[in-house]
């Protein structure tokens, strides 16, 4: 019986809580999560921005080893034959391996760079994207918060939009892909 009286007693704590009604619970406030590393990993466009950023990285990496190779080719060139050359031929032939060095290194951080614009570039455009789908679907459902599921530590699987975000996202991947 205390139980009953205790239960009793919680159930009208929080209807007094929640505004005195059950109809106040239908109106209380919509949040949502989405987990953007799944939509990342997932989506069409998530996908092929990463495969964009892979072409041009494992492209850039051949040619810095490519260059690498024909560094060390060089210097390896330099350390057998500066015995027989001049002082004067080796200083030069130093020099150059220097230079060399220096431009491979410049290079080295231009293609870094470039790699990086390219990835701001793509998650920039995804991360709009997703914005705008984000805030079409929360109004759309009334949602009052959506939330990244970074740093929340539960949620219920029934607030999780992202299923529905990937699919939004695909379908308007599709449309811009089209003719």
């Amino acid at each position: 019986m205390r139980l009953i009286t205790a239960l009793t007693g919680m159930a009208l704590s929080i209807l007094l809580i929640s505004g005195g009604s059950p109809a106040a619970a239908a109106d209380a406030p919509k949040i949502a999560v989405v987990n953007l590393q799944t939509v990342l990993e997932t989506s069409v466009a998530g996908k092929a921005a990463q495969a964009q950023l892979k072409s041009q990285r494992d492209k850039l990496e051949a040619d810095m080893k490519q260059k690498g190779t024909e560094l060390q080719e060089l210097e390896k060139r330099l350390q057998r034959e500066a015995m027989v050359m001049s002082k004067e031929t080796r200083e030069e032939k130093e020099r150059e391996f220097r230079i060399k060095a220096s431009d491979f290194q410049a290079l080295q951080k231009k293609y870094r760079g470039d790699l990086q614009d390219l990835e701001r570039k793509l998650m920039g455009q995804l991360q709009k994207d997703i914005s705008e789908l984000v805030s079409e679907i929360g109004k759309k459902e009334g949602y009052l918060l959506v939330l990244s599921s970074i740093g929340v530590l539960y949620s219920q699987p029934a607030t999780d939009i992202t299923g529905r975000l990937i699919q939004e996202l695909n379908a308007k991947s599709g449309k811009k892909a089209g003719p």
